[in-house]
């Protein structure tokens, strides 16, 4: 699934009932977004922006709050001076659905 498909999707609710996305499925979406990773437990996707200063990262943040507000789906994050650290998942599947990823585009997309 290529990145600007992902960017172009919306995300679905998910409130359980549908299995998780494997690690080999997992890894075939990362092939399309650079700079995330799968966790070790395949039940995560993660990237760490880096930026020139704090009102950069203040920015990203913001930006990032506002998309996946609007997406309904929501990530993990923590942050610094200049860098914020970016984790989605789906907790009601307890792993990762195609909205992670979606939104994992969608926040690369704010820098791209």
């Amino acid at each position: 699934m290529a990145v600007c498909n992902l960017t172009n999707q919306h995300c679905v609710p998910c409130e359980g009932g549908v299995d998780p996305i494997d690690r080999k499925a997992a890894k075939t979406y990362l092939d399309d977004l650079p700079g995330w990773t799968l966790g070790e437990d395949a039940k995560m996707i993660s990237r760490r922006f880096e930026f020139k200063g704090f009102l950069s990262t203040m920015s990203f943040i913001n930006a990032m709050g506002w998309l996946v507000n609007k997406e309904n789906h929501h990530p993990d994050f923590s942050a610094g001076y200049n860098f914020c650290e970016v984790g989605f998942t789906t907790h009601a599947i307890d792993g990762l659905s195609e909205n992670d990823f979606i939104c994992a585009a969608k926040v690369s997309a704010l820098i791209a």
